[in-house]
């Protein structure tokens, strides 16, 4: 009897195994694909967005509060990290000096990798603090309106760089031929998910759009020759000696006071998105969780905190971008039937082995292909079914069925937050309308959204309908 017992226990283990090494493997897939074209929108390169999924995905599932999840770079910090990018490369830091001519060590490579220094220090601070609780009080209709600013500033941002123009250099080549190959890119990145379902259900995990987005329009130009941009590798041998150069290139040297400073609005808007990204994600993933596994699973905010801080401090000493927990890659992972924390840890496994052996050939890429994916990645960010609601109720036919109840004040509140974060900030706008929101409260009752608001993640083809907070990751 015992030895039946030992034998099932065996077989079982066995599965378990083998269900979340494959839910890892599956999801390393995505974590890829989008790890690139982030890596794109902040100009650090695909590589560098490929390697922090990697290392933020390991140090965060092996560490963090939420059991089972994955995280990495995601849309929100990339855009906030583009703006950080572009202000250490521009003059006029200092009095109209330039961050190098200013202090003495003070690059703009290591200025960049300061505030993502700053920004892990700052969420182990908010963790030791124990601030994690505090994400029950930003408005629903506030998280909506500043994912749709988001969403924006990246639509705007890759239409500068595919025509080139507002001070943006265009992606080299022909703009018919680029603006072609992001449009086919778009289309497939949208059509996969509905083909791959109907003809091979079981591969979708491992054919994600964005995915097949890179491969095939990638062998279409390169077959054809078409000369256009193609994506800059960063040409790093895989020897110990070559990556402890990396580091040293990239570990911040100088923390003077006043680059400190200079830094550290930067950090504190990365600290917000991915307070916000990974807190909103894990309350969607702990549902899902309750649901899947029948009993009540809880994510340790501030273990998850610190988690992130770990990661985005980490990617800085290799010169990558910040990220946090990504709501679709996280559902995704559950999705494929993982089970155990060592689902996620071998997702950044497997990204780490997979950029090594395919380093070679990213640069076989046309840049134009992250464009199209990007646009898809800022209609998934944003925040649709309020603004689909708020349409059909005051616009549409008045017998509407929609469950979601949008106030013309719930409008008020999300056009607000968009408008700021994209002429000002996005702490400025969280601030601000949470604020205003809890001060307008005393005097009127604000709904706040009445009903669930369907997910709004990066990759809608893997996510099921979830139950509020609106998605923030990617």
């Amino acid at each position: 009897m015992s030895s039946e017992l030992l034998e099932n226990s065996n077989t079982s283990f066995g599965r378990e195994l083998t269900k979340n090494l494959i839910a890892g493997f599956s999801v390393s897939f995505v974590a890829i694909s989008l790890g690139a074209a982030f890596g794109i929108l902040s100009t650090r390169g695909a590589f560098a967005g490929i390697l922090s999924a990697g290392i933020i995905a390991l140090i965060t599932a092996v560490f963090g509060g939420t059991r089972i999840q994955t995280s990495g770079p995601t849309a929100p910090m990339t855009a906030v990290t583009l703006i950080v990018i572009a202000f250490a490369n521009s003059t006029g830091t200092f009095s109209g000096k330039g961050l190098v001519e200013a202090l003495p060590g003070a690059d703009s490579v290591r200025f960049i990798n300061l505030v993502f220094v700053l920004t892990g220090i700052l969420l182990v601070i908010a963790a030791i603090l124990r601030l994690g609780k505090f994400i029950q009080f930003v408005p629903r209709t506030v998280i909506s309106g500043f994912m749709n600013g988001i969403a924006i500033l990246i639509w705007v941002d890759q239409a500068k760089k595919l025509f080139g123009i507002g001070g943006q250099t265009a992606i080299k080549g022909p703009l018919v031929v680029n603006a072609s190959v992001a449009l086919a890119a778009l289309a497939i990145a949208f059509l996969t998910s509905v083909v791959v379902s109907r003809l091979w259900p079981r591969a979708k995990s491992f054919l994600p759009g964005t995915l097949m987005a890179v491969l095939v329009v990638t062998v279409v130009v390169q077959v054809a020759g078409l000369e256009i941009e193609m994506v800059k590798t960063a040409g790093i041998e895989n020897t110990f000696a070559a990556w402890s150069q990396v580091v040293k290139d990239n570990v911040p040297t100088n923390w003077d006071p006043a680059l400190i400073w200079l830094a550290l609005p930067f950090a504190l808007q990365l600290l917000m998105l991915c307070y916000l990204d990974t807190l909103l994600t894990s309350l969607v993933v702990d549902k899902k969780m309750t649901q899947q596994f029948q009993r009540e699973e809880r994510t340790k905010q501030n273990q998850e905190l610190a988690a992130q801080g770990a990661a985005n401090a980490a990617i800085a000493l290799v010169g990558g971008i910040p990220g946090a927990q990504a709501t679709i890659r996280s559902v995704l992972i559950l999705n494929e039937g993982a089970t155990w924390r060592l689902a996620g840890t071998m997702v950044g496994i497997f990204v780490l082995v997979e950029m090594l052996l395919f380093q070679d050939y990213i640069g076989n890429i046309p840049v134009a292909v992250f464009a199209g994916i990007l646009f898809k990645v800022g209609y998934d960010v944003f925040d649709w079914p309020p603004v689909v609601a708020y349409l059909k109720r005051f616009f549409g036919r008045k017998e509407s069925t929609t469950q979601l109840q949008v106030q013309h004040v719930d409008m008020f509140f999300i056009v607000g937050t968009s408008a700021v974060t994209l002429i000002q900030d996005l702490n400025t706008a969280v601030v601000l309308f949470t604020v205003l929101f809890y001060l307008v409260r005393l005097y009127v009752k604000v709904p706040d959204l009445e009903a669930p608001v369907a997910d709004a993640g990066q990759d809608q083809e893997s996510v099921p309908s979830m139950d509020p907070p609106p998605d923030t990751g990617n």
